[in-house]
């Protein structure tokens, strides 16, 4: 009994410690007063602000879980969530780049790699080098597997052949986990996971897709001809990349949640400030009922979306099973995010549907929160096999 109550999942969800409180405190200054005044170029732009980079590693934000031996912060899962959660209140493309960094890119490599996989990318990955994971395919989405990227070994390498879609961070990452199936009769058994340069032969990053939210972020193709990757730049062991693949995203799904959250307190924070800022009839719209109740049910929400996604973090720091926990944590914020950013345009009014006011970059950016990393619906598939099984 006594291990249970001592455990993180036990404590206050909400509750932070001294060190947890210092270091939102630290990223929420950081973003308001670095990030915020970038936020409409960036987005009008559809380019990740070069100046930001550097400060991101400079506060130890790309590397948080990576252990000093490497070079990195040392810290926990549930503070890169809190850094997801703080980014995005400001600017949710922002974000999901460190989302990306901490929560796919550095767990993946905590996990699987090889002692000298970890002495060679995690230091990089903590100082300097912004990375990348690239699963999805023109055919292969939610059926995550129906991979048509081909990896061949060839004496003391592998040549990999196919395209990558919809892959985050491609235009600022140096380094690529990509996934590559060595036998398609094999299925999920073949699928192996490769780390690849960014200068590797054969590998060129194609397209940047125009999206309608978190257009700072970069979205690109990634294209592979006869591309080759040493041997040992195997993640893992060949045909085991679709336990990486399915594990990493479990993990990622809590930083989706935290990124949906953020977004929603930062819509939250305007439509609050705006509604006794407002006037109509003589006095602030704050004070009309009708907006009341609207914040009170936005503020509702997003309590209830941190209980998720605070719960699950915690879950996965006391390494207890989280799997349901971040699924639920997920689907929820994302609805949360969705929902709370509509109101917040509501709020402002004919002032919401113009970019002069910036509730509309949130309700853009919202939208991406149901589709990646796993649809809304593959949460809910997810939540209800494993309630109706007793687990």
């Amino acid at each position: 009994m006594s291990d249970t109550l001592t455990t993180p999942a036990a404590l206050p969800l909400t509750q932070l410690n001294e060190d947890e409180q210092l270091f939102r405190s630290t990223v929420r200054e950081f973003a308001q007063k670095s990030i915020g005044p970038l936020v409409r170029q960036m987005d009008e732009e559809q380019h990740f602000s070069a100046d930001l980079l550097p400060q991101l590693f400079n506060l130890g934000l790309m590397g948080i879980e990576i252990p000093m031996e490497y070079n990195g912060s040392g810290g926990t899962f549930f503070e890169a969530i809190l850094a997801v959660e703080e980014i995005s209140a400001i600017d949710a493309s922002v974000g999901v780049l460190v989302d990306v960094q901490n929560t796919l890119c550095v767990n993946a490599f905590l996990r699987w790699g090889t002692e000298q996989q970890k002495k060679t990318y995690l230091s990089r990955l903590a100082t300097d080098t912004v990375g990348a994971y690239a699963l999805s395919e023109a055919a292969s989405g939610s059926d995550a597997f129906a991979l048509q990227t081909r990896a061949e070994l060839r004496g003391d390498h592998y040549i990999l052949n196919g395209q990558k879609l919809w892959i985050t961070n491609a235009k600022e990452a140096d380094i690529f986990i990509i996934f590559a199936t060595l036998d398609p009769a094999a299925g999920y058994k073949g699928i192996t996971a490769f780390l690849v340069e960014k200068d590797s032969p054969g590998f060129s990053i194609g397209k940047k897709e125009d999206k309608l939210g978190i257009r700072a972020s970069s979205t690109c193709e990634l294209i592979l001809e006869d591309c080759r990757v040493p041997a040992e730049n195997v993640l893992g062991e060949p045909g085991k990349g679709y336990k990486i693949a399915i594990e990493t995203l479990n993990e990622g799904r809590i930083g989706i949640g935290a990124q949906m959250l953020g977004l929603a307190q930062g819509a939250w924070n305007c439509a609050a400030k705006y509604a006794q800022e407002r006037k109509q009839f003589g006095k602030p719209i704050a004070e009309f009922q009708a907006v009341q109740f609207s914040l009170a049910e936005m503020a509702t929400d997003i309590e209830a979306a941190r209980l998720l996604v605070y719960n699950a973090a915690r879950l996965k720091d006391a390494r207890l099973s989280y799997i349901r926990e971040a699924a639920m944590a997920k689907y929820f914020a994302s609805q949360v995010a969705e929902r709370v950013a509509s109101q917040a345009v509501e709020i402002y009014g004919g002032y919401g549907f113009v970019k002069d006011y910036p509730v509309e970059k949130y309700y853009r950016d919202a939208k991406i929160g149901k589709i990646y990393e796993g649809t809304s619906n593959m949460q809910l598939a997810t939540i209800g096999k494993l309630v109706l099984s007793g687990k």
